[in-house]
């Protein structure tokens, strides 16, 4: 695996694989994606950026890194959809047993299956939010059940889902799209009341999916399948913010960067997007996981 192996540049006492309270699962896999490849790199693309971040959260006031951010070893099975899933399941329900707080970076969307199963063996309330530019609710896709095109199909026979920002589906996904539990980009442009009307959908778990292509090409081109009208920093950062406040928050993922070596910006982008939702999470809001 090239590329930089760690989340952040932290001092040894706040990057220790068994005393810290974070742990970044890392899983380079894109083996359905469909049109633009890379998405396998996003991984050591988001560590390189992450380097630079810094430590304090100008909003929070919070260095969440003082918590501690470790990084697992990367996920590197391929041998099928169904065995990766597998395999990201285990290593996350392993951090679950050991009151850890488990951060999955993709890879493709299909990796989001396993992380949300293993907290559903967890927590018997979860709703996952699912942040995306595509429903991703195909039964199966190019002969996969477990393709990426698929993952809200697999995640919704194991608990409810909402689904923000969406703007690209097939008809046969529109016809079993759940009524008052899908928020389209196109409704929620330019709008606020939206972020309150999604929270009060919620259990009081939630587990937080975020496909990158949900942001809008101008500041995140870096993506397999990039659609026009997405969302912004300022739109979503509100919206994760008020989902730590009011729900206990029990993982996230951050996946489907497909970096491009000429501009680093949408790295460094998704970097901050994980730092600032730990930032959230643990700094400010409802902290009473694990304690």
């Amino acid at each position: 695996m090239s590329g930089r192996q760690v989340f952040g540049d932290f001092p040894e006492d706040y990057s220790n694989l068994e005393k810290a309270r974070i742990v970044i699962v890392p899983v380079p896999y894109d083996e359905t994606s469909t049109w633009i490849k890379g998405a396998d790199k996003g991984p050591a693309a988001i560590f390189e950026a992450s380097a630079n971040l810094e430590y304090y959260d100008l909003e929070t006031g919070f260095e969440v890194c003082r918590l501690g951010i470790a990084t697992e070893a990367f996920i590197t099975e391929k041998s099928s959809p169904e065995a990766m899933v597998a395999a990201v399941q285990r290593e996350v329900a392993a951090r679950i047993r050991k009151e850890q707080f488990p951060v999955v970076i993709g890879g493709e969307h299909s990796v989001s299956i396993g992380a949300v199963a293993a907290h559903v063996e967890n927590v018997n309330d979860l709703t996952v939010v699912q942040l995306d530019a595509h429903s991703d609710l195909r039964e199966e896709y190019n002969g996969s059940r477990y393709n990426h095109a698929c993952v809200m199909a697999r995640i919704r026979q194991m608990c409810p889902i909402v689904q923000v920002g969406i703007r690209s589906m097939d008809y046969s996904e529109k016809k079993t799209m759940a009524e008052g539990r899908v928020f389209f980009a196109k409704d929620i442009y330019n709008q606020k009341e939206w972020i309150t009307e999604i929270v009060t959908r919620l259990s009081p778990h939630v587990y937080i999916t975020i496909d990158l292509d949900v942001f809008d090409p101008a500041v995140m081109p870096s993506t397999g399948t990039p659609e026009p009208g997405g969302l912004f920093w300022y739109d979503i950062l509100p919206f994760l913010k008020t989902i730590c406040e009011r729900r206990e928050v029990v993982g996230f993922d951050v996946v489907e960067l497909c970096p491009n070596p000429a501009n680093k910006a949408p790295d460094f982008l998704a970097a901050k997007l994980v730092y600032t939702l730990l930032s959230y999470k643990f700094g400010g809001g409802n902290n009473t996981i694990f304690s």
